[in-house]
């Protein structure tokens, strides 16, 4: 795993899928994405908990990356155990169980003119 690069454990503290939009779907539909870099020779197994404002998280959503690869995972594609809600606050802890490197990014197109979102999520120690 000489080339792995990143932490093993990434925090996005904003998160919110707006419920409508004028886009074409998917391209333009409103989304959160988390962008997950690997560039270990291993596959990285994710594990994503969802916390909210007012009720226990959910999760894991377990997903794989694979070796010297990226993966960009729509918020609103995460289904099992259940789809994140639409028009709702929450967070998310990313843990992997090699090191990757995570963005996040957003498109809102509630109205005509789109707006787009991306930072680079938190890497917990």
């Amino acid at each position: 795993m000489q080339n792995a690069l990143g932490q093993r454990t990434w925090v996005i503290a904003e998160g919110h899928i707006p419920g409508g939009g004028h886009g074409d779907s998917p391209a333009l539909q409103s989304h959160e994405t988390a962008c997950i870099l690997n560039t270990s020779d291993t596959d990285a197994h994710v594990e994503i908990t969802v916390y909210f404002t007012d009720r226990e998280p959910v999760g894991p959503y377990r997903l794989t990356v694979p070796a010297r690869r990226t993966r960009h995972q729509r918020f609103n594609d995460l289904t099992d155990p259940e789809p994140v809600p639409r028009d709702t606050d929450f967070a998310t802890v990313l843990r992997s169980d090699v090191p990757v490197v995570v963005q996040h990014s957003r498109l809102d197109s509630r109205q005509a003119e789109l707006a787009l979102l991306s930072t680079m999520a938190w890497p917990a120690s």
